[in-house]
């Protein structure tokens, strides 16, 4: 295992005053044996990032260390990294045995040895019983098992995760993300997780960093991420529904977002004068054991987070919540950056 360091790693396509750039001089560390996922929307440069710690994309820039060597120059191969990718790449003709130990055999490994990591790695992703299994006849899940199986039997000082969860449904995500975190508490391999669900990064990460448009907008843990986000994108990225981001409302000041996350304003019977915002209800959804209810502050959106067995209100209806003092989020309405607390 190794830590993986960035130093002011820098990714642009193209050369001179024509580059464009993609990753702008970012810096983190991340700790041998630690498990962090890049999250992020389509087009931040969370891949493009994984790609050059795995040697897939040059670095134009700054350094990635894995331990204590400097990667840069160094082939995919000699970085001693496996990855794992969003299409499962397997070979349709060969078994689940033979898919897991192709990279085993092409290193010329004693054949009693490919066996004893396949079998234990077949134990470990529940895999024993498909080892004779041709792709073609596993499901989706078992197809993106094998995938991890052949990562886990090379024995790497990294992982590499690629979205590997993007072609499965929403049931076998969730039951893929518990065999990961599984994996990683007995294996304890440094690991890198890239995701644009924000869901899989909470559920997955022991850190995560956020990415906007090439920069790293908060390297942090999920809580600290979610109950302190850095600025008004990781807050609006974070969390489902996002925080409310308010310009106009009873206590800010000039220059500054309020920020509040639905969950944080609690609906009160009738209006508490200096305590209470008035908001017009817009629409409600009804989400089994809780209900979402999409209203207007001031003309601004408010999304206020009630429990299924309180009295649903209708569109036109003004109802009187308070925001928790403990809760409320202040950011620069200029650089969208958290006001310090």
């Amino acid at each position: 295992m190794a830590s993986i360091s960035f130093r002011n790693v820098v990714k642009a396509y193209g050369h001179g005053p024509k580059a464009t750039p993609v990753i702008h001089g970012l810096n983190a560390e991340v700790a041998d044996g630690e498990f962090v996922v890049i999250v992020g929307p389509s087009g931040c440069g969370k891949s493009t990032l994984l790609r050059m710690v795995a040697g897939l994309e040059d670095i134009s820039g700054g350094d990635i260390a894995i331990g204590p060597r400097v990667v840069n120059t160094l082939e995919p191969a000699e970085r001693d990294i496996a990855m794992v990718f969003q299409n499962y790449a397997l070979y349709p003709h060969m078994s689940v045995f033979d898919n897991m130990a192709y990279g085993l055999k092409i290193k010329k490994m004693p054949l009693a040895e490919i066996k004893q990591r396949v079998d234990k790695a077949a134990a470990i992703l529940e895999l024993g019983h498909l080892l004779q299994r041709k792709p073609r006849e596993l499901s989706g899940g078992q197809r993106q098992r094998v995938a991890m199986g052949r990562a886990i039997v090379r024995q790497p000082q990294v992982f590499l995760f690629d979205e590997p969860l993007s072609n499965l449904d929403a049931k076998l995500r969730a039951q893929t993300r518990l065999e990961i975190q599984k994996l990683h508490r007995e294996l304890g391999i440094t690991s890198l997780f890239v995701t644009h669900d924000q869901v899989e990064a909470m559920t997955l990460a022991q850190r995560m960093i956020v990415m906007n448009g090439g920069r790293m907008e908060q390297f942090g843990t999920p809580e600290q991420v979610y109950t302190r986000p850095a600025s008004t994108f990781v807050a609006s990225f974070i969390g489902s529904p996002p925080m409310n981001l308010l310009k106009h409302c009873p206590g800010s000041t000039p220059g500054e977002l309020v920020g509040i996350r639905p969950e944080h304003l609690d609906v009160l019977p009738t209006a508490e004068h200096g305590l209470s915002w008035p908001v017009t209800v817009d629409a409600v959804e009804l989400l089994g054991a809780e209900r979402l209810v999409y209203a207007r502050l001031n003309g601004e959106p408010l999304i206020v987070r009630m429990a299924e067995d309180r009295l649903a209100p209708c569109p036109g209806d003004t109802l009187h919540v308070q925001p928790r003092s403990d809760r409320l989020h202040r950011f620069n309405a200029a650089t969208g950056l958290r006001i310090a607390d």
